[in-house]
């Protein structure tokens, strides 16, 4: 027997640490939900205390306030009636847990803990928490008193158990558990349980969201009933994006959809029922084999009365994003919780009028473009934090390029050895979007810091071009890069000064994964930054980025911009033209470095396993010297240059392929460059495919 039952999930842009604020947005989703008639909400992972919390979760003032939390949501009218299924750390027999606290009318009704942690990527659950690891197992918790006042209770259950109402059986999973291969949705599947929960962090990636929507659907796909998924929403205070998704499943079939990529909470309720489905013959056989879950008994109906009632659900088609479009959507919405909760006024950014700096400029634009897209529909949240950004209570956004105007400086800083071309299209893209730009020369500023140099020394690098060394040469573009990253923070800080505004500008990188992972930028450049939108993006996948931009934006300025050779312009013009390009200088391409790359994180490959597979992959345009001598020279770049990840600016994480050593990419940043033992089993494998001809001479540690 089914009946109609009314539940709300929800996706909530929570903040780590910021009480007061999560309180607000946990309590106006509650009274959404109650509003549409919902008698069960569910919140999203720590919705209480914010995901992000990080070693914070150590403190024992994080657990306090979270108890000071609980007890005004306990004492709010507004979690009257409905049941509030919430989530916050709790210590039981002085072990930390990842809890869910579920109560109803002043009542907590179960405290049910992680039972499987997330530790991978950017995960470290297991370094604040430990697992319940005591399936089908319920113990008393014993509240702290402030609770007991409100509560009355003493004690609750505490562990691995389900909610059983007076109409249905409602049970829990905490994000990564959806993940895992035993799933605990399984058993309770099996046991009869027919609403199933997943409150999440679950952060945005790259080609991610049809493994989570999959998952979904198969949970409730082979022993039927409802799953109901809640996340976390937006930029929780570090470098991860959570990108919603609420959504609701009934049968195998998403029945409720929130949106991935939004600027305003989102909560989903709906009328489902409560039902499963009734062609699994064999379900009674295999309960049998499993332990019953612990029912904590409700006395509570989550559907208006009693009658058998057998509402059709109507399937809807979930409709994915292309990876232009997240690129477009996920890095904008982090950029503006950044800003907004920043208290500075808008962005910097270098413009240097090449495919990575315009990138990150079409990022701010279609930022903006979203902005006057969620006043437009009306977000009172949006418009209120956008006036505030701006300095003016009475501004309303409606063109994008205005209030690109607004919040976006770009700046072209030029010198001797930069070309007219670069200028043209940097001023270009930048009328386009309507960002304020800013022409400059740093050549006085150079020269200064050289004649400063030649003081001290009675000596005057030169460029190769010129005469000079490499290490001459290589000094004196750093030169350049570095005081373009002073100029950067100077403009940042008082541009706004300047002009008679007030506050300041966050100042943005533009360095890509692939330039990243091999180093190939100048430490403390104006790579350096405040953030960087990019940072986990690929220069492939920027490419595409910029042609979508072009198409949906009508930016007419980047078809330019991406058939111009990428450069750093770092070294003398020659009659005027670039002598210099990014390909030539790294030894290999950009399509070539992304392989590589991709090989040396997704696929964790060493020097000689990449060899081995590269000489497959590449088998047709390269022979096996040529691959041999591609992978040495990228990891002796890559082991050379692995210090610069320790000053990465923060990136947004896009996906795995990521050399962040700050969070994600846990490797030393001393290495022995010289890779004596891998490279000579490349040796050995490459003498066992060459002829011996064409091996003499060969000097393969070149």
């Amino acid at each position: 027997m089914g009946r109609k039952v009314t539940v709300a999930t929800c996706a909530l842009n929570q903040w780590a640490l910021d009480f007061d604020g999560n309180l607000h947005r946990i309590l106006k989703s509650i009274e959404v939900a109650t509003c549409r008639g919902a008698r069960y909400r569910l919140g999203p992972e720590l919705d209480i205390c914010g995901y992000g919390c990080g070693d914070h979760f150590y403190e024992s003032d994080t657990l306090l306030h979270c108890f000071q939390v609980l007890k005004e949501l306990l004492e709010s009218p507004v979690t009257q009636d409905i049941i509030c299924d919430v989530g916050m750390p709790v210590m039981h027999h002085n072990v930390r847990y990842n809890c869910r606290v579920i109560f109803l009318n002043k009542k907590i009704l179960l405290i049910r803990p992680k039972m499987l942690l997330a530790s991978h990527g950017n995960n470290r659950e297991f370094r604040w928490f430990s697992p319940w690891n005591k399936p089908r197992h319920v113990e008393e918790y014993s509240l702290p008193r402030m609770i007991q006042d409100v509560t009355g209770q003493q004690t609750v259950p505490f562990g691995d158990g389900v909610l059983s109402t007076k109409d249905t059986c409602i049970g829990s999973e905490i994000c990564a558990e959806l993940w895992n291969p035993r799933s605990p949705h399984i058993d309770m599947g099996l046991d009869g349980v027919e609403i199933i929960t997943n409150s999440s962090a679950s952060y945005h990636e790259l080609r991610k969201a049809d493994q989570r929507v999959n998952l979904i659907k198969s949970a409730t796909g082979k022993s039927g009933g409802i799953y109901m998924f809640a996340n976390q929403k937006g930029c929780d205070g570090d470098r991860l994006y959570y990108d919603g998704c609420a959504m609701i499943a009934v049968n195998g079939d998403i029945v409720a959809q929130g949106a991935q990529f939004s600027l305003e909470d989102v909560v989903i309720p709906v009328q489902v029922s409560s039902s499963k489905k009734f062609f699994f013959p064999n379900n009674s056989l295999q309960e049998s084999e499993y332990r019953p879950c612990h029912r904590v008994k409700v006395d509570f109906s989550l559907s208006e009365n009693q009658d058998v009632y057998f509402p059709s659900h109507e399937p809807i088609e979930w409709r994915f994003h292309s990876v232009e479009e997240e690129i477009s959507l996920g890095p904008a919405c982090w950029l503006w919780d950044y800003l907004r909760r920043s208290g500075q006024a808008g962005f910097m950014l270098p413009l240097s009028g090449g495919i990575d700096s315009s990138s990150t400029a079409c990022i701010v634009y279609s930022m903006c473009d979203q902005i006057c897209q969620a006043v437009r529909n009306g977000s009172t949240q949006v418009l209120q934090d956008v006036r505030c950004v701006v300095g003016n209570a009475t501004y309303t956004p409606k063109d994008p390029r205005e209030l690109c105007g607004r919040l976006f400086t770009t700046c072209y800083m030029a010198s001797e050895n930069s070309s007219q071309d670069t200028c043209k299209r940097a001023k270009d893209l930048a009328a386009q979007i309507g960002s304020t730009h800013i022409n400059l020369n740093i050549d006085m500023a150079v020269k200064a810091i050289l004649g400063i140099f030649s003081l001290v020394t009675g000596k005057l690098p030169q460029f190769r071009a010129n005469g000079g060394s490499t290490r001459e040469n290589l000094a004196l573009q750093n030169v350049q890069a570095r005081v373009r990253m002073i100029l950067a923070y100077l403009f940042a800080q008082l541009s706004l000064w300047a002009q008679g505004r007030p506050g300041g500008l966050l100042v943005l990188g533009s360095a890509n994964v692939d330039e990243s992972l091999t180093g190939y930028f100048t430490k403390y450049d104006c790579s350096s930054a405040d953030i960087n939108p990019i940072g986990g993006i690929s220069k492939t996948d920027l490419k595409h980025f910029l042609q979508y931009c072009a198409d949906i934006f009508k930016l007419t300025a980047l078809p330019s911009i991406l058939a111009a050779p990428p450069t750093a312009e770092l070294e003398p013009l020659r009659d005027g033209h670039i002598s210099q390009t990014d390909e030539s200088d790294m030894g290999m391409t950009y399509a070539e470095l992304s392989v590589i790359g991709r090989l040396r994180k997704l696929s964790k490959c060493g020097p000689y396993s990449m060899f081995c597979k590269l000489i497959h992959i590449w088998r047709e345009v390269c022979s096996p010297i040529q691959v041999a001598m591609k992978v040495k020279h990228f990891f002796r770049m890559y082991s050379v240059n692995r210090h610069k990840m320790t000053t990465m600016t923060p990136a947004y994480h896009a996906e795995n392929y990521s050399p962040d050593d700050n969070r994600f990419d846990l490797r030393p940043f001393l290495y022995n460059t010289l890779w004596n033992r891998q490279f000579r089993c490349i040796d050995e494998q490459v003498s066992q495919m060459e002829p011996k001809n064409e091996q003499h001479g060969q000097d393969m540690n070149s």
